[in-house]
């Protein structure tokens, strides 16, 4: 047998056994601890025709029941139980927040079903006064927002999750790791009924005794998913967490012994955090265009605010008015309840940021442009990304995708060419979409218009410039707009008795054998 590779990683599993009944609990009496109740009590739900136990409560656990079993079997052998419908919805958003919650100790959390969490430890507990104090402080803080835990501590999140499940728990430093996983049952491996029957059938009985036979045996009769539980049980395969937050580029944060719930000391703390943001984003010569302000209640309800800029930035001020702004517009008030606890500040992506020397000739330009960008940063902070747009220009020949509207947190400055002195425009400023079909009269098939109908009104075309040729790109043609086939298109310019100007094309060629070659009204210059 070879020797387990331990990993240098360490990770926290934690154990909720009796979540949907703590849920249950709370949201009755609203008590802030777990307690045993007395009376029997289950969770059940409707599975394969049948009502059965989803979770059960310490008491009715004492009477020999199980989750699995069915309602009917339950109620013969304990007629006074008490049930309730199961709501998984509700378990997986409380377990959303308690994840949430987690992000005090580590960056990386994952949730593990059913009612579990993985924490990322590594690098952590130092902060916490050691691995022993870390671990101690997670349950504590589960405990005290009204939820019953078992935790892990070990190399691997398998190893980890199994300790926490069927064990009594705790830290397991890494040479003593392998001997508490080896005493664990067959239970432990989660596979399915038979498997565990036939391994209890062979005479082995715990972890231990399956590590000790040669592996090959259970790969050709179990398959190899069945070995490669074993490796990562033992630590000789490291499969890392899927987070549900990956962790930021930069962050800072504050843990507070007596809960901040004034809004002047909210805003000192928030203001401290960003000023060392600031100074360790200088140090690195870096900037950031997106900020998130993680706010942690006392009740374990975790708030965040988040700002983007057009530029990247580490300017304390402009950011500290944008977390004002985004607070001011919220529909649901940042309410610190008993106070927050801790208070983080977090770039989930920096950018290469120096900043440039101008010279006295584009002083007056980079002014200009760093206010419009201030400008925009603001009212996207208010009324959102989707409402605060900006054209941008695309190298295309086709105009309605030459100037797009996006986002303009998501839009740099676009380059517009300098239209000819003296010239008049090439492409109107308002176009229709979809084009506006027209009547034309035309002296030739394939020539200029010279006379339209566009809604009712006839219009004598007294000047007309063109043909511009357009033809669809082959990369992206568009047959809801113009057919399958997309044609050619020809615009003209044309200017009516009145003086006012259109631009017209038409669909299609007589001349290649086009079937009724149609005519629109694309925009109007003036």
């Amino acid at each position: 047998m070879k020797p387990p590779i331990l990993s240098a990683r360490r990770y926290l599993a934690l154990w909720l056994p009796f979540l949907p009944i703590d849920r249950l609990r709370l949201a009755r009496s609203g008590r802030a601890a777990p307690q045993d109740d007395d009376a029997p009590f289950a969770v059940v739900e409707k599975r394969n025709g049948a009502q059965r136990l989803y979770a059960l409560n310490p008491a009715a656990l004492r009477q020999g029941l199980a989750p699995g079993l069915s309602l009917a079997d339950a109620r013969a052998r304990l007629p006074q139980l008490g049930v309730t419908e199961a709501d998984r919805p509700a378990d997986t958003k409380i377990m959303a927040r308690l994840a949430a919650r987690c992000e005090r100790h580590t960056p990386l959390t994952a949730l593990d079903e059913p009612h579990g969490l993985v924490l990322d430890v590594t690098g952590c507990a130092h902060l916490f006064g050691g691995e022993a104090s870390l671990f101690a402080r997670v349950l504590q803080d589960m405990e005290a927002l009204g939820f019953g835990a078992r935790g892990a501590l070990a190399t691997t999140p398998d190893g980890a999750r199994a300790l926490a499940r069927f064990s009594a728990g705790g830290v397991f430093p890494p040479d003593e790791e392998k001997a508490a996983v080896s005493r664990l049952p067959l239970a432990a491996l989660e596979a399915e009924e038979e498997i565990l029957v036939a391994l209890s059938r062979a005479g082995l009985k715990t972890l231990g005794d399956v590590v000790a036979r040669p592996s090959r045996a259970f790969a050709s009769r179990f398959g190899v998913d069945f070995t490669r539980k074993i490796e990562r049980l033992f630590g000789r395969e490291d499969v890392r967490i899927k987070p549900l937050r990956w962790p930021p580029d930069c962050r800072v944060e504050r843990h507070f012994v007596d809960p901040l719930s004034q809004g002047e000391s909210i805003d000192a703390a928030l203001r401290d955090l960003m000023l060392e943001t600031s100074l360790l984003l200088e140090r690195r010569g870096e900037g950031g265009r997106v900020f998130e302000a993680s706010f942690f209640r006392a009740d374990g309800a975790v708030r965040r605010l988040r700002v983007e800029t057009l530029r990247p930035t580490r300017d304390p001020k402009i950011l500290l008015r944008l977390f004002h702004e985004k607070r001011d517009v919220l529909a649901d008030p940042l309410d610190p309840g008993f106070g927050f606890d801790a208070l983080r500040l977090a770039v989930p992506h920096a950018e290469k940021f120096a900043p440039t020397q101008a010279d006295f000739s584009g002083a007056a330009a980079q002014e200009t442009e760093r206010e419009l960008s201030e400008l925009l940063d603001r009212l996207t902070t208010r009324f959102g990304r989707e409402r605060v747009l900006r054209f941008v220009r695309l190298d295309t020949h086709e105009p309605e995708r030459e100037s797009p509207a996006v986002p303009a947190a998501l839009a740099a400055s676009a380059e517009w060419p300098a239209p000819a002195a003296g010239e008049p425009p090439v492409r109107p400023l308002t176009l229709f979409d979809p084009p506006q079909p027209v009547e034309v009269l035309a002296l030739a098939p394939d020539g200029p218009p010279a006379r339209f109908r566009w809604r009712r009104q006839a219009h004598d075309i007294l000047r007309a410039e063109g043909p511009e040729r357009i033809a669809p790109e082959w990369t992206r043609l568009d047959p809801m707009r113009f057919g399958p086939e997309a044609p050619t298109r020809d615009y003209y310019r044309v200017e009516d008795r009145e003086g006012r100007r259109f631009w017209l094309f038409r669909l299609g060629l007589y001349e290649r054998g086009d079937d009724a070659p149609r005519w629109f009204l694309h925009g109007l210059f003036a």
